[in-house]
C-alpha cells in the first residue's frame, strides 16, 4: 500500500469492495471510528476484506451507531493468501494473544491450536483468537486475515494430516534435536508447502515426540542451543522459514 495512505485507519470488513460502492460498518467499528478516533463526514479510512484488495474510502455518515463509507480508490491489489501453516499448543491468555498476533504478522496463513499432553489451556475462545488475527492484520497491512482453525488434538492432527494437508511437510521445533544449524534442513523443503509445529511449555511428552518423529512428513529441527519459551519459539521458527524458503527472499 502506498506510504501516503499509511497514516489512515485500516479496518477489516466482510462486504464486497468496489469503486463507487457503499459500506455500512458494524456497530463496534462505527463506535470506534466516530467516538474513539473522532472521524467525521469527509474523513478517510482504508478498508480490506481479504478478497478485493485494500481501498481508500470516505465517510458519508458519522453516526456512532452506523458509520457509512463511500469506496473511492483501490490502494493495494489483492495478494494470494499465505499457504504457511502454523500449529501450536495453546498458552495462557496474554501469551496466547501474543502468539496469534505474531503468527499473523509473520505471514502464517493457517493458524491451528493443537492440544497436547502438557498443554496449559484446553478450552479456547475461538472468537477472541479470530479477533486478534484481524487486529494484527489491520495494523500490519496484511491483506488476507489468516484462517484460525478450531483446536484439535495432536493425535487427530497426525491421523488426518494426509487427508487434510496433502503433501505439506511439517517442520517440528524439537528441543531434543542436536543443536546444529537448521538452515540446510529447512532449505531442503524449498518449493513445497510447509507447516511449523511448536509444542507447549515443558515440551512434548516423550511418547508424543517419538510419534511425531516417526512420521514421514515431519522434519525435526533445533532452534538453537537455548531453550526458548513457546511464544519466542513461534517467532523464531516462522522467521527461519520465511527467511530461507518463504516470502522474505
Amino acid at each position: 500500500m502506498p506510504r501516503s495512505y499509511a497514516s489512515l485507519p485500516r479496518l477489516y470488513v466482510e462486504p464486497d469492495l468496489a469503486l463507487g460502492g457503499a459500506v455500512a460498518l458494524q456497530k463496534e467499528q462505527s463506535l470506534y471510528l466516530a467516538a474513539v478516533l473522532r472521524k467525521v463526514v469527509g474523513d478517510e479510512v482504508v478498508l480490506f476484506n481479504g478478497r478485493d484488495g485494500a481501498w481508500r474510502t470516505r465517510l458519508t455518515s458519522d453516526s456512532k451507531k452506523s458509520v457509512t463509507l463511500e469506496v473511492v480508490e483501490q490502494v493495494a491489489a489483492q495478494t494470494p493468501p499465505s499457504e504457511l501453516w502454523y500449529g501450536f499448543a495453546p498458552l495462557k491468555t496474554e501469551r496466547l494473544d501474543y502468539v496469534i498476533q505474531k503468527a499473523t504478522e509473520m505471514g502464517a496463513g493457517i493458524i491451528q491450536p493443537v492440544l497436547t499432553r502438557y498443554t496449559q489451556v484446553s478450552r479456547l475462545k475461538h472468537d477472541r483468537l479470530v479477533a486478534n488475527a484481524i487486529e494484527a492484520s489491520e495494523q500490519c497491512e496484511v491483506l488476507t486475515v489468516p484462517v484460525v482453525a478450531p483446536e484439535t488434538t495432536l493425535e487427530k492432527l497426525l491421523s488426518t494430516w494426509g487427508a487434510e494437508q496433502g503433501d505439506r511437510q511439517l517442520i517440528l521445533a524439537d528441543e531434543s534435536e542436536a543443536s546444529a544449524s537448521p538452515v540446510e534442513q529447512v532449505a531442503a523443503l524449498r518449493g513445497q508447502k510447509v507447516g511449523l509445529l511448536i509444542g507447549p511449555e515443558g515440551g512434548f511428552s516423550e511418547e508424543e515426540r517419538q510419534v511425531l518423529r516417526a512420521q514421514a512428513f515431519v522434519t525435526p529441527v533445533s532452534l538453537g542451543p537455548r531453550i526458548l519459551r513457546a511464544d519466542t519459539a513461534a517467532v523464531a521458527g516462522l522467521a527461519l522459514i520465511q527467511a530461507i524458503i518463504g516470502d522474505w527472499r
